[in-house]
């Protein structure tokens, strides 16, 4: 019991952390809207890049020294790298095209599909259980999207997208992160997709003459390094299977955003969707706990 009075503050600022994470990834996803209707998104993508990775440099380095460069999967770091940008990439058109918060309930079912993955590649056992809401979580993706209704568009498949590549990404992190210092992750991811956006640039760039969008830009590279960052402490104070219930918060943060910054609010039938996905995502969260809870049985001899 005093071991539990121990753990508790932290797992409770490790919570405290991931929501205001979430909070600033919601907060990014709103402003990346607002400016991708005035500014190329490669150049806003390689902005936003660009200033997490050196502010991680000016951070990091000067404590951490050549350690931080230290890694034994530089390949691997390359292709997370790669992974997250594509992500970044397609996250931006979406938002081009799409209501934040519809954006970001789609985005919610990667756990979802990262169950399925790690069944279909990773010989993992799912429950029956697990599979229902696997589907749940698709039956709501299609509430929202509603192929072959008028409101459709081509656009609403780039989250589904988005969804695939992200899932991959976290495959390969949660395998890296088995050896690989997280602090040191962050920073290769920062460069590769700096390095990465850096040779479209030229192509890309566009003087702005508002500063409001120019502030818009450094917002969006403040809430991207900040929400990581705060990633990072979360898990350092948390274990996984606490704070993935508390990732579905952004949805509520990004519903929010969207009402303030552009006066939307979903239909009934978004609303249903957005409500299945989050459900059913966070009762898999739920699941996870339980699982890490009840101990295995030795099999029988």
């Amino acid at each position: 019991m005093a071991g539990l009075a121990r753990t508790a503050p932290h797992a409770l600022t490790g919570i405290a952390l991931q929501v205001a994470a979430m909070a600033c990834f919601a907060l990014l996803d709103t402003t990346t809207k607002f400016i991708s209707a005035s500014v190329p998104v490669l150049m806003a993508l390689w902005f936003r890049y660009a200033f997490q990775a050196v502010a991680t440099t000016v951070a990091v380095l000067p404590v951490r020294g050549r350690s931080l460069l230290r890694t034994a999967h530089p390949r691997f770091q390359c292709l997370r790298g790669v992974l997250l940008l594509t992500s970044s990439m397609l996250a931006f058109f979406s938002l081009k095209y799409m209501p934040v918060g519809e954006f970001t309930a789609i985005v919610m079912i990667s756990p979802l599909v990262i169950t399925l993955l790690a069944s279909l590649t990773l010989g993992e056992r799912v429950s029956a259980l697990r599979w229902t809401l696997v589907i749940g979580g698709f039956l709501g993706t299609l509430i929202i999207i509603r192929p072959g209704d008028d409101t459709f568009d081509w656009t609403m498949l780039l989250p589904l997208a988005l969804v695939a590549t992200h899932a991959w990404f976290q495959i390969l992190t949660s395998r890296l992160a088995r050896t690989e210092d997280p602090v040191t992750m962050h920073f290769y991811t920062g460069w590769v997709g700096t390095l990465i956006a850096s040779l479209a640039l030229p192509f890309a760039w566009t003087w702005l003459d508002s500063w409001t969008l120019w502030g818009g830009l450094v917002l969006m590279g403040v809430m991207g390094t900040v929400g990581h960052f705060m990633m990072i402490l979360a898990y350092g104070r948390a274990p996984a299977s606490t704070l993935t219930p508390f990732l579905y918060t952004q949805i509520g943060f990004a519903m929010i955003g969207g009402w303030l910054a552009f006066s939307h609010v979903p239909d009934r039938w978004s609303i249903l969707g957005i409500a299945l996905i989050a459900t059913c995502g966070a009762a898999g969260a739920w699941l996870s706990v339980r699982e890490t809870r009840v101990p295995v049985a030795p099999p029988e001899s």
